[in-house]
């Protein structure tokens, strides 16, 4: 059994844990500012910034993930592939679109043809976790719009008092204190975050569920020297066992995060540790 988790296969899909970690730690700052540039949009006075900030959360919120997602990466690349090819290839004649074929010239694909399999593998990741950014980025922005609207009026109100301007209210007293009504939401959407990550499947990403399967799988002796039946059970039973830890670490630090941000402050957590401190 040593040997068999050991092989050259399985050290793949060791790997692939290390890509959904990396997708993570990429997508979630990225949605955040998404998310707080949108929800900043909103506030704005300036109605086209205001409507643009508002779409983009309807829109995004208002579409399946799994549909959006399938979509947005098509989307993209082609909008890519196009731009390059105006550019690079002025003198082609012929339309790009072609009945349902999609055709551009050489130069313009992205990544090339004749590109390593690593430029193809990093193109296919960079647009996945840019395409996770945009959509929960949007939700993103519906929390920090919430928890900033949540930020007592009076306090703006004092700063402002003070001879404060808009801006400095904004970014001395509203921002430092609407964090704290926002953790609570983008907790529960840093859980959903780590639950989308199999999505990346379906995004033609080798990720750990792709392993799992392509591992799982009936094996014979003609394709591999530990032939097996069908232990797909096994390894998705193992995904489970990873992601019930990773979450549950996730919530032990989410809850010393909380913690630490609602010392001192006036809000039904930070009075029961300002009781519990005084008793």
């Amino acid at each position: 059994m040593a040997c068999y988790l050991t092989t050259g296969k399985h050290m793949s899909i060791y790997w692939s844990v290390l890509t959904v970690l990396l997708l993570l730690g990429i997508t979630a700052p990225t949605a955040l500012a998404f998310g707080f540039a949108g929800a900043s949009a909103t506030r704005s006075r300036i109605a086209p910034v205001s409507w643009l900030g508002r779409g983009y959360i309807a829109v995004v919120r208002g579409v399946p993930d799994i549909a959006f997602f399938l979509f947005f990466v098509i989307a993209l690349d082609q909008v890519i592939e196009a731009t390059r090819h105006h550019v690079l290839c002025p003198d082609w004649v012929e339309p790009i679109r072609q009945g349902s074929d999609f055709v551009v010239c050489q130069a313009a694909k992205m990544p090339l043809g004749n590109a390593p399999q690593w430029v193809h593998e990093s193109y296919g990741f960079a647009i996945a976790v840019f395409t996770f950014a945009i959509v929960f980025g949007a939700f993103a922005a519906n929390v920090i719009q919430g928890a900033m609207a949540a930020v007592p009026r009076g306090q703006i109100e004092t700063g402002e008092s003070y001879g404060m301007t808009s801006r400095q209210t904004f970014w001395r007293i509203l921002v430092p204190q609407m964090w704290v009504y926002a953790l609570p939401g983008l907790s529960n959407l840093w859980m959903v975050l780590i639950k989308a990550t199999p999505l990346l499947f379906l995004l033609g990403i080798q990720d750990i569920v792709y392993w799992a399967r392509e591992l799982g799988g009936i094996k014979t002796s003609r394709f591999t020297d530990y032939p097996h039946g069908d232990w797909r059970m096994w390894y998705f039973l193992a995904l489970l066992v990873f992601y019930l830890i990773f979450t549950r670490v996730s919530e032990i630090t989410l809850e010393r995060l909380m913690t630490r941000l609602t010392r001192g402050q006036v809000t039904t957590a930070g009075e029961a540790q300002r009781k519990a401190g005084t008793t």
